[in-house]
């Protein structure tokens, strides 16, 4: 046990943060496997909402410092892969329409004629006083 009086107030802050980042890593699992279990049933809607959380719970986890930023990046991209792997899981999986780009016409832009710069009216410069004789 500590004696000195903020090694002791070090302990009680431990304490709190121990819990709270046990409740942040048990929330994050938990969206994991839920996402995964509707992965397995095959049910996009519940596979889509089981995603977002999965995320969000991950941006949640970074955010606190429990888990690092590049990981719950490469997490995220590791279940959306996932999603789209297995059952076509994403956002943007409704029917894509193909839809044919016309031409890109460039117009050639009207020749600009070259605008006479008038130099800023300089101010007279201040005379100094002359100098004493002795």
């Amino acid at each position: 046990m500590p004696i000195i009086k903020s090694a002791k107030k070090r302990v009680k802050t431990t304490r709190k943060a121990t819990v709270r980042n046990a409740k942040t890593k048990r929330s994050l699992k938990s969206a994991i496997k839920s996402f995964g279990k509707a992965l397995g049933a095959k049910d996009k809607k519940t596979a889509v909402k089981a995603l977002d959380k999965a995320k969000s719970e991950l941006d949640k986890a970074a955010k606190k410092g429990v888990v690092h930023k590049n990981k719950a990046a490469r997490k995220k991209s590791q279940l959306a892969r996932s999603a789209k792997k297995s059952a076509g899981v994403t956002k943007a999986s409704p029917a894509k329409k193909t839809v044919a780009k016309k031409p890109a016409v460039k117009k050639a832009a009207p020749a600009k004629k070259p605008v006479a710069k008038k130099a800023p009216a300089k101010k007279p410069a201040a005379k100094k006083p002359a100098a004493k004789k002795k």
